[in-house]
């Protein structure tokens, strides 16, 4: 009897294991480059946490953070393809849909408040209707990313204060063409190289977001933080339509709810961040100085608009009337 009782426990402890394994009619691969400690990874814990509770267990989420499923790049690839689910993506979009090079266009926007109308209203729900048209690739949610800031050692505050700073820049046209017009030597490098090009005096200035600032310890080779705030941009969570599409439309809702719910949680982590890396440079010697931002965005502007089709200036425009 006893032996009995034994060996009901056991098939029923199996049981309920193999039905909890097997519980999730679909699984969600997310990809992204960010490292664990990145707000936009603790944004995707709280995605992960919010579709399995939601779902009743339907659905799984599996996070692949730091490029476990290739670069950015790759991991779209492979929701085309189907083999991933979700990523995060930015201007690399504008690869298929040209309207998404608005998510990196130096002045384009004048401050926080601006991009928010811009990215909530009709010009980011056109952005998005391209992407998804274009790369099959459906925008969930959107995070801010901090602005790029000048960093050198001496103060800037106006375009004629960089005199030919020799200033290292991506390997991106428009960037170059942009800190040209506005009076600096632009040199695209590796920005693993950076640090040692500053160092040797070889470059006299770089442009980041604080984020990149801290991480690579620029403050040990730089002296200022020059607030240009040249770039503001924002990045998207993407999911692959085919897959949101082949799900029952009440987990559809319940993969958007979670969404909205991460995005609202890295707004509020992204704030935080923002301060904590401000105070942490500052605390590591780097002084932080204001500029005349509206002489910097006058003087970048021919170079900008040059370097858009007329399908992208239209949209510019619209942003500046905002």
């Amino acid at each position: 009897m006893i032996k009995q009782l034994i060996t009901s426990a056991v098939l029923g402890a199996a049981m309920l294991g193999s039905h909890s394994l097997m519980a999730a009619d679909f699984t969600l691969r997310f990809g992204h480059l960010a490292n664990e400690q990145n707000i936009w990874h603790q944004a995707a814990e709280k995605f992960k946490e919010e579709v399995e509770a939601n779902s009743d267990g339907q659905i799984e989420v599996r996070l692949y953070p730091s490029e476990q499923l290739g670069n950015e790049m790759d991991v779209i690839n492979s929701i085309q393809l189907g083999t991933a689910d979700m990523t995060i993506t930015g201007e690399s979009l504008q690869n298929w849909a040209p309207k998404a090079a608005m998510m990196a266009v130096p002045y384009a926007f004048r401050d926080s408040e601006h991009l928010h109308a811009a990215v909530n209203g009709d010009i980011g729900a056109e952005i998005e209707a391209q992407i998804t048209e274009r790369t099959n690739l459906v925008p969930l949610a959107w995070f801010e990313r901090g602005p790029r800031e000048l960093t050198s050692n001496r103060p800037i505050r106006t375009p004629d204060e960089l005199d030919g700073l020799r200033l290292r820049v991506p390997n991106v046209p428009l960037f170059v063409d942009t800190w040209q017009a506005m009076g600096a030597r632009p040199t695209p490098m590796a920005f693993s190289e950076v640090f040692t090009a500053l160092q040797q005096n070889t470059l006299e200035g770089q442009e980041n977001p604080l984020s990149l600032i801290e991480s690579a310890s620029f403050n040990e080779v730089q002296d200022y933080v020059n607030m240009t705030g040249h770039v503001r941009s924002w990045i998207y969570v993407v999911i692959g339509r085919n897959q949101l599409e082949s799900m029952p439309e009440e987990l559809q809702q319940v993969v958007r709810d979670a969404a909205q719910t991460m995005q609202e949680y890295q707004a509020e982590l992204f704030v935080d961040d923002q301060a904590r890396l401000e105070q942490a440079l500052q605390e590591r010697g780097m002084e932080f100085v204001e500029v005349d931002v509206d002489a910097f965005a006058e003087k970048a502007r021919p170079a900008v608009l040059e370097a858009l089709t007329e399908e992208q200036r239209e949209l510019f425009d619209a942003i500046q009337d905002l």
